[in-house]
């Protein structure tokens, strides 16, 4: 089993910033990606960006150039750097961790809010 524990997120102005941070823990040598995806109401859950042990990143259209994701691996932490936020970022966030084997887990979530 692995265990998410997302923090970060919160309320801001367009054109503002925010980080978020996923903590892994439990059986993390099983862990091959790490990333995060997103929810808006009404909506489905997207992938943002995820990122192997390797380093290999991968994102939606929607945020290139504007978010970044990154892996520490000795703090089996993954953080995902958000600049230029737009009200249509708005949503809940969820940070998930996949095994090879294809086992996702996920966080519980956290609401990023960007106002106009």
């Amino acid at each position: 089993q692995v265990q998410l524990v997302e923090s970060g997120g919160g309320l801001v102005q367009a054109g503002g910033s925010l980080r978020l941070s996923c903590a892994a823990s439990g059986s993390i040598y099983r862990i091959h990606t790490m990333g995060w995806y997103r929810q808006a109401p009404g909506e489905q859950r997207d992938l943002v960006a995820d990122i192997t042990t390797g380093g290999s990143t991968n994102y939606a259209d929607t945020v290139k150039g504007r978010f970044t994701i990154s892996r520490d691996n000795a703090k089996n932490t993954v953080y995902l750097h958000m600049n230029s936020l737009k009200p249509e970022d708005t949503a809940v966030y969820y940070c998930y961790a996949a095994e090879v084997n294809g086992v996702y887990y996920w966080g519980q979530g956290t609401q990023v809010t960007v106002s106009s």
